[in-house]
């Protein structure tokens, strides 16, 4: 076998690794808002208390609205029909490397094209208090296998807003989309009293 077949099958063993860890480790906790063909799973975790609206002007963009921690997240038109996955994001101590020491929401914002057979690119969206984040990136605990700290897209007066590190790592259909989404700061955040 030559060097660049090797090389070749490497990548897409790793690529199909990271694909698989990525399933296995998404726990689908809560769907709300959609028309997707898929099983909830029991969580210890309360369902959300926040409200989905959509914009009165359907033909240029919807916006989903988080009540609870404050932000609204503004989506292309042909993303009418998302659903809206919650999960928790583990934080694991640096100091004893094994030991989760946080813990905290992640919404994903799922495209209404996803299906069992075609699962399609979420938009993950990491719920931290201003403490947490503030530890975060003091090096006191990390999240991810990823060397590179999650990347902030916003914050109000209670959480920081964040997308995960190589969030996008399996190329799923439609990750295109979700980076040009991203590329329009599309996350706005709301004061909470």
């Amino acid at each position: 076998m030559n060097l660049a077949l090797k090389r070749s099958l490497l990548k897409w063993a790793l690529v199909t690794l990271a694909f698989i860890l990525m399933i296995g480790c998404s726990r689908n906790s809560s769907t709300t808002g959609g028309n997707q063909d898929q099983k909830d799973t029991t969580s210890n975790n309360p369902p959300p208390s926040s409200s989905t609206s959509h914009s009165s002007d359907a033909s240029k963009s919807i916006v989903y609205k988080n009540t609870k921690y404050g932000f609204s997240f503004k989506l292309p038109a042909n993303w009418r029909g998302y659903s809206i996955i919650t999960d928790q994001w583990e934080g694991v101590a640096n100091d004893n490397g094994s030991i989760v020491d946080e813990t905290g929401p992640i919404i994903s914002i799922r495209d209404p094209k996803w299906t069992k057979e075609t699962p399609r690119q979420d938009i993950p969206i990491m719920v931290f208090t201003l403490n947490q984040w503030n530890s975060l990136k003091q090096g006191v605990f990390h999240v991810g296998a990823a060397p590179v700290d999650p990347t902030e897209l916003g914050r109000n007066n209670d959480y920081v807003f964040a997308l995960p590190a190589r969030y996008n790592y399996a190329f799923l259909p439609g990750y295109e989309d979700v980076e040009e989404i991203l590329a329009n700061n599309p996350l706005q955040t709301t004061q909470l009293k």
